[in-house]
């Protein structure tokens, strides 16, 4: 029987569609037919988590996406996906008000890049992402060491997600200069780089990359499915 699956999302909604397109491919591929994920997706107005992003209202935020949490549990999700990166700056605060498995997406993904062999990966994301010690720290703890561009790189990544990507628009200029940041990542050591933003993906493949990617909504989404599907060869975070 498989498990639903509960999605905090809107931040932003094209990030959430890849989630529940992703979900229900990799459910399908799994079992066949006519098979999808089981699953609740309930759509919080960016507009104001954005608001409070920009202000460092962290705890406002948090309060809101427990409350989503919340939510969702009760309308009978068996786990709970945040489908953004940056937000999980507040997981500490949905952990807490729920009782069911948080699937938190750097513990997912920290651990398919150690099963990879990786220890020192680049990270782009939001400034919020790059900037603050909460997803870098937590890489920390399974022995990944983490890398980011310098500062006007770090504001290019930023504006690209957030007056573009997250407005549905997907520029080959802003994936040449992605590209030309990867590379400089990997001149600096970075054996591989994560798309730490789930709007990333919307931009950047494999192709665009001399060293390996790690998309953190894919990741993210498989191994969520692992847990819904009882799959517990492949729930190791």
């Amino acid at each position: 029987m498989t498990r639903t699956i509960g999605l905090i999302g809107g931040m932003s909604w094209e990030s959430s569609a890849e989630y529940y397109r992703l979900l229900n491919e990799e459910v399908r591929r799994r079992r066949g037919g006519h098979h999808c994920a089981p699953s609740l997706l309930l759509t919080l107005d960016f507009a104001e988590i954005k608001a409070m992003q920009r202000a460092g209202d962290w705890e406002n935020a948090g309060r809101r996406l427990a409350q989503a949490a919340r939510t969702l549990e009760q309308g009978g999700a068996r786990m709970i996906l945040l489908c953004t990166n940056t937000m999980h700056r507040v997981a500490e605060a949905i952990e807490a008000e729920i009782t069911v498995p948080f699937v938190h997406i750097v513990d997912a993904t920290a651990a398919r890049i150690t099963e990879a062999g990786h220890t020192t990966v680049g990270l782009l994301g939001t400034r919020f992402t790059m900037e603050m010690d909460f997803y870098r720290s937590r890489m920390r703890e399974h022995g990944v060491r983490v890398i980011v561009p310098g500062e006007s790189d770090r504001t290019l990544v930023h504006d690209v997600i957030y007056q573009e990507l997250t407005q549905g628009r997907v520029k080959d200029s802003s994936r040449d200069a992605y590209r030309r940041i990867i590379a400089g990542l990997a001149g600096q050591g970075a054996e591989a780089v994560i798309l730490g933003c789930t709007e990333i993906t919307l931009l950047i493949g494999a192709d665009d990359s001399p060293i390996p990617i790690f998309d953190s909504t894919r990741i993210h989404v498989e191994h969520a499915v692992d847990l819904a599907l009882g799959d517990r060869s492949r729930c190791s975070p």
